[in-house]
C-alpha cells in the first residue's frame, strides 16, 4: 500500500484498526524530505501489515496540537487507535523496523 495522507478531519477514521506510522511533517523541512523515501520503502516492505500515514502540520494543526507535536518529523505508532511510541527525528529503514517489530 502506497503512503496515505491524513488531516484533522480523516485522521480518526484512519487510526480505527491495525498497525499505523502517522509522519507529522512540512514540505518545507529538509529532515521531513529526507525521511519520505525511508517511509515509502517501509510502506511498500510492510505492506499487509503496517500502514504508513502522513500528516502535514502547517495545513492540519488540530491534530499536530493535540499531540503536542513540537519538532518535525515526529513520526508516532498507533496499534488499534491508541498511540504506542513517538520518535523525533529522521530516522533510518532499520531503525523504524526495529521500533515496529513488537507491534507486528
Amino acid at each position: 500500500m502506497a503512503v496515505i495522507e491524513v488531516t484533522d478531519k480523516t485522521f480518526e477514521q484512519e487510526m480505527k484498526e491495525g498497525l499505523v506510522l502517522v509522519d507529522f511533517w512540512a514540505p518545507w523541512c529538509g529532515p521531513c524530505r529526507m525521511q519520505g523515501p525511508i517511509l515509502d520503502d517501509l510502506a511498500g516492505e510492510l505492506e499487509g501489515s503496517l500502514t504508513v500515514a502522513k500528516l502535514n502540520v502547517d495545513e492540519n494543526p488540530e491534530v499536530a496540537g493535540r499531540f503536542g507535536i513540537m519538532s518535525i518529523p515526529t513520526m508516532m505508532v498507533f496499534k488499534d487507535g491508541e498511540a504506542v511510541k513517538t520518535m523525533v527525528g529522521v530516522h533510518r529503514k532499520d531503525q523504524l523496523t526495529d521500533i515496529l517489530n513488537p507491534y507486528l
